[in-house]
């Protein structure tokens, strides 16, 4: 398929996609365009095998969402810090998920020697850091698929550190609660696991809920999350 045609493609299934949400509920989009109430923030990477809302099994309007190159989290970048503001200050989100992912291209970048060429090098450089503050872990590691995935999840586990550390983000988890999470998706299989940093290492006794519109991710006691259909 030609890029043209993938193109049109897209817009004919766009154009299916708005029909049959309309015909299923035909309040759907008129209460879209009223305003978004999403209670998730999600910072993940911008690899188009992780799309948020599809592997959350939530809707438009569920999602406030901010992706980039491996889902770096830096004090330093105004793009990451206002979008956070705005989520946390203007839409009150209850709960921030910075996500990491296997087969990584940016972290499997940071692992290389060699330079990638262009600003890339410079994005990077905090994900860098982090193979050069872990060496020692990451250098006995010897399959590199496994190094990769290593490495994004100890990238996450930096960026969790700057949130926690970000001045709105600790007032919102002092003044109402907000809850900060560390996860990892795994491509291969489709699932989304805790890593064990942010807010709550642990959750309570039971399923911790977070419930959308249209569906709700619940997180078990022993970290996985699972999908389920909203009642």
């Amino acid at each position: 398929m030609s890029s043209s045609n993938t193109f049109q493609y897209a817009l004919s299934s766009n154009n299916a996609w708005a029909g049959y949400k309309a015909h299923q509920n035909p309040q759907f989009f008129p209460k879209l365009a009223g305003g978004q109430s999403p209670e998730i923030l999600w910072i993940g990477c911008s690899d188009s095998r992780c799309p948020e809302t599809t592997i959350l099994g939530m809707q438009p309007g569920d999602v406030f969402v901010h992706r980039n190159i491996a889902n770096i989290v830096s004090p330093t970048d105004i793009n990451t810090t206002a979008v956070i503001e705005y989520a946390v200050v203007h839409l009150g989100v209850k709960h921030i998920v910075l996500c990491g992912h296997s087969g990584c291209g940016g972290a499997a970048g940071a692992l290389s020697d060699a330079r990638i060429g262009g600003v890339l090098d410079t994005w990077l450089l905090p994900l860098k850091t982090v193979r050069f503050n872990h060496a020692e872990e990451l250098d006995a590691i010897t399959d590199e698929k496994e190094r990769v995935v290593r490495i994004a999840q100890l990238n996450v586990e930096e960026g969790i550190k700057v949130l926690m550390n970000n001045a709105t983000v600790r007032e919102a988890i002092a003044e109402r609660g907000l809850e900060v999470h560390g996860v990892f998706f795994d491509i291969g299989c489709g699932r989304i696991r805790e890593l064990g940093c942010g807010t709550a290492h642990k959750f309570p006794a039971g399923d911790h809920v977070v419930r959308g519109k249209h569906g709700q991710l619940v997180f078990g006691q022993d970290g996985e999350a699972e999908i389920a259909a909203a009642q």
